[in-house]
């Protein structure tokens, strides 16, 4: 089964830097680097900030309204997906659940499971 894992918390302030980041950074990077050789995590990426995001509305009217910023103000902000192949949804509850850092991750099925 395949799944994607939205992963969010707390947005940095845009440039900052600090020992803690970059340790949890390190941490992040080596869990992503044996999942991926492992095969059960076959692709993601890092967002940029909120601050870079484009909302694009469109109403029933077929009205489009184009914002600057995210779809949602919120304190925690998706910062990132993965998308896992793995046999079930506990596999990727337990894959998951070893995550590096403090964060929140949604786990939903992809509809196609080509």
């Amino acid at each position: 089964m395949k799944y994607m894992v939205l992963i969010a918390g707390p947005e940095d302030p845009p440039g900052s830097t600090s020992p803690e980041r970059s340790a949890a950074y390190d941490r992040i990077l080596r869990w992503w680097e044996e999942q991926s050789s492992s095969g059960k995590v076959i692709e993601g990426y890092e967002l940029q900030p909120s601050l870079t995001a484009t909302t694009v509305r469109r109403d029933e009217a077929g009205n489009v309204t184009v914002t600057d910023g995210p779809f949602v103000e919120a304190k925690e902000m998706v910062g990132g997906y993965a998308i896992l192949d793995v046999a079930d949804l506990d596999e990727a509850i337990a894959l998951v659940s070893d995550w590096p850092s403090s964060a929140t991750l949604e786990i939903r099925p992809l509809v196609r499971q080509d």
